[in-house]
């Protein structure tokens, strides 16, 4: 029996190019993917805010996973049933992985008195200070703004200071990943871990039939998402290292940055599958 497929992707960095955030030269790999019916999950840090206009642009309506693995959001009738541990929120089926955002921001409140002007982050910014710190046009900032698991903050202290600031949020039961920019301070959750939940429940459909997966990243945030699948495609980056990883086996590492290297490897991990795919 022939396995079922799936793309788990990262965005920034990888579907979206890393400058300008376009998606134009990954077209041909998604155009394959749509005529297959083969689900397309979209994998961020980004808020669900942010996240559900880039669906739409994409025409997208699988599931989608938001802030670095907190919560995911299955469009009600995608699977034929609600999946256990969720709750019906419009129109998805959520499964959390996470506290809610205030309790980070909770955390962070008392820390300041210790660590004082050494860091600041996105609620205690505000808009104009996102807009400032990220170049991401006001609307854009204020999707971002609208988090409901995690909190992004921007260290302005030294190394030092920061590795006390670390262990003090670990300590306290925080999970602290490293973007791009900024810290993403969250519960007990990565990507890796939303992805074998969506695809055990995705298994449960079929049980006779396998799931064979592939996840795409370019940065560290994306290492438990690209231990995690049965296939890694791993993304050239303009501006750091590809991230380390334990595994060797069916991984790839592309050649070209971003989309382009999104579609070259999606692709050729279509034509090792299903040949006629990329026809």
């Amino acid at each position: 029996m022939r396995p079922r497929l799936l793309v788990v992707s990262d965005l920034d960095g990888s579907l979206l190019d890393h400058h300008d955030y376009r998606f134009d030269a990954a077209e041909p790999a998604l155009a394959a993917l749509r005529e297959r019916g083969i689900p397309l999950v979209l994998c961020s840090s980004k808020t669900r805010a942010e996240m559900e206009p880039l669906r739409e642009t994409l025409g997208n309506r699988d599931p989608f996973i938001v802030e670095n693995g907190a919560a995911v959001y299955i469009p009600v009738g995608s699977l034929r049933r609600a999946p256990r541990d969720t709750w019906q929120e419009g129109d998805y089926w959520v499964r959390a992985f996470a506290p809610p955002r205030q309790r980070w921001l909770d955390l962070l409140a008392s820390l300041r008195p210790r660590f004082g002007d050494h860091f600041t982050h996105f609620d205690r910014m505000g808009l104009e200070g996102v807009v400032a710190a990220t170049g991401l046009e006001r609307q854009a900032a204020a999707r971002a703004l609208q988090r409901e698991y995690s909190e992004p903050v921007l260290w302005q202290g030294d190394e030092q200071t920061r590795q006390a600031f670390l262990a003090a949020l670990t300590g306290a039961g925080a999970t602290v990943l490293q973007g791009g920019r900024f810290l993403s301070v969250a519960g007990d959750c990565d990507k890796g871990r939303a992805l074998r939940w969506l695809r055990a429940c995705i298994q449960q459909e079929d049980p006779a039939r396998d799931v064979h997966d592939l996840a795409i990243g370019d940065s560290a945030n994306d290492s438990a998402m690209l231990e995690s699948a049965r296939h890694a495609l791993v993304i050239r980056s303009p501006v750091h290292d590809f991230p380390a990883l334990q595994r060797q086996a069916r991984t790839d590492y592309s050649q070209s940055y971003g989309p382009v290297g999104w579609c070259e490897g999606v692709m050729a991990w279509l034509a090792r599958l299903d040949p006629s795919a990329t026809e």
